[in-house]
């Protein structure tokens, strides 16, 4: 299979399209055929192994794992024998090691597609989607008529944020550049 590598930490130079076996689901993962992938800042900090501290689980001097990328939309391809959630042909979304490639390995991190959404806005859903919901919901416990107020409203996580805290109720103020006013606007006029 085809993946995007890096075998050093550093700048976008240090990629490469490289072949790589395909992945071997064990008993409790489940093989993703990948269909669409988002980049985000995570990848960016997974890149360059900055800040240094994550490299204490991902490799010190270089990466242990030479594969990028989290965020995914699939098809599933083989199921392990106790990861019973998902069957051959779902569409999935979530999270894994290693999803700028044609394979990925998933586990618990994943859920069912919304049929309305193609693969590639979904891709786009996992980091940046959680990242908002907990910060709203689960940590700041908004609700229906509560002030929140969203800096980088037009970010990965902003943009997601200012549409879960309308659909909870909230009255929303986005903070962010003069030239995403109008999108802000807009996503914050859904719900």
């Amino acid at each position: 299979m085809k993946a995007i590598v890096r075998c050093a930490y550093g700048s976008p130079d240090t990629l490469r399209l490289q072949d790589l076996e395909k992945p071997v689901p064990n008993d409790d993962q489940i093989l993703i055929k990948v269909r669409a992938a988002a980049v985000n800042p995570l990848d960016w900090h997974f890149m360059r192994g900055i800040p240094y501290v994550m490299r204490m689980e991902a490799g010190l001097h270089r990466p242990k794992d030479l594969r990028l990328g989290v965020d995914v939309a699939g098809e599933v391809e083989v199921v392990g024998k106790n990861a019973r959630r998902f069957q051959p042909g779902d569409h999935i979304v979530g999270v894994c090691s290693g999803s700028l490639a044609q394979y990925c390995l998933g586990g618990f991190r994943l859920a069912l597609k919304p049929e309305s959404t193609n693969f590639e806005q979904a891709s786009a859903l996992p980091v940046a989607g959680v990242t908002a919901l907990q910060a709203l919901r689960d940590s700041g416990k908004v609700r229906a008529g509560q002030n929140v107020l969203i800096n980088g409203a037009s970010g990965g996580v902003g943009t997601f944020a200012v549409q879960i805290a309308k659909s909870l109720g909230a009255n929303v103020t986005g903070v962010c550049s003069g030239r995403n006013a109008g999108l802000v606007r807009r996503w914050a006029q859904i719900g």
